[in-house]
């Protein structure tokens, strides 16, 4: 936890607030990095994880998406263990859900 991390302040609902991670790429590159092998995960684990470690109440799903994407096409960390294949967003990834699908038939 070396980079401060940014933390905002959030409407939910009508009248609370809740603290948000905006998490960097980095962050999430290390949580995916230290996944289990040829294990499909789900990501609100990462974002629920991440938001723990930061002290904040949630952790920003669009901005992780966003590095999901990012990471997928420079190859940076192991998408694959957090991406349904079978969902539309595996679409997004880099080499797409038979991509994801090899690569963890290849870690098992």
């Amino acid at each position: 936890m070396d980079e401060l991390p940014v933390i905002k302040t959030r409407r939910k609902g009508h009248s609370q607030t809740q603290s948000m991670l905006i998490p960097s790429e980095d962050m999430v590159a290390r949580m995916l990095r230290a996944a289990p092998p040829g294990e499909l995960s789900e990501v609100a684990a990462v974002r629920k994880s991440l938001a723990a470690q930061y002290g904040a109440d949630a952790c920003c799903p669009v901005t992780v998406r966003r590095h999901l994407v990012h990471i997928s096409q420079t190859g940076t960390a192991p998408f694959w263990r957090f991406v349904d294949p079978d969902r539309p967003f595996a679409r997004r990834m880099n080499g797409g859900p038979n991509l994801i699908r090899a690569r963890l038939k290849e870690e098992q």
